[in-house]
């Protein structure tokens, strides 16, 4: 049997057609994005706003030419309003900006670090300072600190000899941290938090520009020329 011959001629598109006076959606599909643009916008009527149009209610279609004649994109930044608001923009470069606002306020959102640190509750002198430098540490760091006292088996009797270390430990480091938390008791442990005291670091900063201020002798030099004649 002869083989019919295989007619490979161009394929058509995938996807959605653009109605008449609307132009296609550049980069290809892209409805899953988390704004409708161009074609995807379903309103009959739409809500201009923006520097570079005249702003108003306009049908859709004449919304789109109004696009299409900037070389931009219809897109719909209020979905939920009557009409619905749509802004003509360059979308590529509208997802950009926002990316870039993302990234920047998550750079500067401080990450919360918690150190934790342990004590028993007949802790002697010697560990207790230890531990104190090293909170002391942390507390400059910025970092949260977390102390906690663990009870075994029957230390537990000595649960308010562990509240009173805890609350020295807060007093100790007065001038870095202040109480987020008072002891409590969780089980067979009883902690207590500390956060990061920053107007202290402040001050210290007002301290060191004060020696800056000094220069006001010169001021008195007229006097000292007038007793020298």
């Amino acid at each position: 049997m002869e083989k019919k011959p295989n007619f490979g001629g161009p394929r058509r598109p995938m996807g959605p057609k653009p109605r008449p006076g609307q132009r296609p959606v550049r980069g290809g599909d892209r409805r899953n994005d988390p704004y409708a643009i161009n074609e995807y916008i379903r309103a009959r009527e739409v809500r201009l706003v923006g520097d570079n149009v005249e702003q108003g209610i306009y049908p859709l279609a004449q919304a789109l030419k109004i696009a299409e004649k900037l070389e931009l994109d219809l897109v719909e930044i209020s979905p939920n309003a009557e009409p619905p608001v749509c802004r003509i923009i360059d979308y590529q470069k509208f997802l950009y900006q926002q990316k870039k606002r993302q990234k920047e306020q998550k750079q500067k959102a401080a990450k919360v670090v918690v150190k934790e640190i342990r004590f028993g509750p007949q802790t002697d002198d010697h560990d207790y300072n230890f531990k104190l430098k090293h909170a002391q540490g942390f507390l400059k760091e910025g970092s949260k600190v977390k102390a906690y006292v663990f009870f075994r088996g029957r230390s537990i009797l000595f649960k308010e000899q562990g509240e009173v270390l805890l609350l020295r430990f807060a007093n100790d480091l007065e001038d870095l941290g202040k109480v987020e938390m008072m002891p409590v008791l969780e089980g067979k442990r009883m902690s207590i938090m500390l956060a990061p005291l920053k107007p202290a670091a402040k001050k210290e900063d007002k301290s060191k520009e004060k020696p800056a201020k000094a220069p006001k002798p010169a001021a008195e030099e007229p006097q000292a020329e007038e007793t020298a004649e």
